[in-house]
């Protein structure tokens, strides 16, 4: 199973309490994943996409909750194709219909059903705690993310600007930064921030999730932290070794060329500790000195080394 998919299972198991948050949760399935259709004599259908039935039995065990409706007709085999979608038909009583959307504030003045498309009322969504069910609902109907071990990124895929600028505006509420990019016909927000996607699965309230993914990034950031290290000492025994090469091709050439018996004391010393300690550091080389020297003595050394031997090419 996908940590995405893990996420969604925990969240699945999550019921609000208070009735205020049911109806957030409701309105959240509903714009999400629900198709209402109304015949000529104002009957009114209510169609979800067929592919969330764990959802959908989510929907009914809110519904129960919320209206005492018992009407759950999940094995009814009538479905419809709506924008390349199938949906599968869940509710057909008119008035228990009606009696939902009023509550979640999608009919309009005229008894008519408000497009999920339009966005939900704000409304439904004024207190802190029903934004949390709404984020939590609307994500398991169209949210996902990546395995934390390989990115951080979760998204919600929605069908209309509206829709992903409520969603957008509810998490920023919450102080998490959310973004809007369009792909193909649809509008999704993102958040790419590891801190910030364990912000929003707190606020979800998937404690599991984000205890299992505050672990993937400790053990991310230690082993990344760890091959900075091991990068970064690897660099300075090559920028080490190279140098040292260089010195005593240097010290080689002036021994040819000119010989040590011309050298002053101190870069005779140094030359002939080079020769005798091939990978020492500059620090290390200048204790074979007598007296012993600093990194920088050492290294001041060298350079007059590297001159004279310049200066004897040219």
């Amino acid at each position: 199973m996908s940590f995405s998919a893990e996420v969604k299972e925990e969240l699945l198991g999550h019921l609000s309490g208070a009735r205020h948050c049911q109806l957030a949760g409701l309105a959240a399935i509903v714009s999400a994943i629900g198709h209402i259709e109304q015949d000529d004599d104002g009957k009114m259908r209510l169609y979800m996409r067929s592919d969330n039935v764990s959802l959908i039995r989510k929907f009914f065990t809110i519904l129960r909750k919320a209206f005492k409706i018992e009407n759950d007709i999940l094995a009814s085999n009538i479905q419809i194709h709506v924008s390349g979608r199938l949906y599968k038909l869940v509710m057909d009583n008119d008035e228990d219909i009606r009696n939902l959307l009023l509550a979640i504030h999608m009919l309009d003045s005229e008894g008519n059903p408000i497009k999920p498309e339009d966005g939900i009322d704000t409304l439904i969504t004024k207190n802190a705690c029903c934004k949390r069910a709404f984020l939590r609902d609307s994500f398991i109907a169209v949210g996902s993310m990546s395995d934390p071990n390989k990115s951080y990124h979760l998204e919600y895929v929605c069908d209309s600007p509206k829709q992903a600028d409520q969603i957008k505006e509810m998490i920023e509420s919450f102080d998490i930064e959310a973004k809007i990019i369009q792909r193909k016909k649809y509008h999704v927000v993102y958040i790419k921030e590891g801190s910030e996607i364990v912000d929003l699965l707190n606020i979800m309230e998937a404690p599991l999730s984000l205890m299992n993914m505050e672990n993937m990034r400790i053990v991310k950031e230690v082993r990344n932290s760890i091959n900075r290290r091991v990068n970064c000492e690897a660099a300075n025994i090559t920028k080490t070794v190279n140098a040292a090469s260089k010195q005593t091709e240097d010290i080689l050439y002036i021994q040819q060329h000119y010989g040590f018996n011309n050298l002053p004391q101190g870069l005779r010393e140094i030359a002939e500790a080079r020769l005798e300690h091939p990978d020492a550091t500059l620090q290390e080389l200048g204790q074979y000195l007598d007296p012993p020297v600093g990194k920088s003595g050492a290294n001041h050394r060298l350079k007059k080394l590297h001159e004279l031997a310049d200066r004897i090419r040219s």
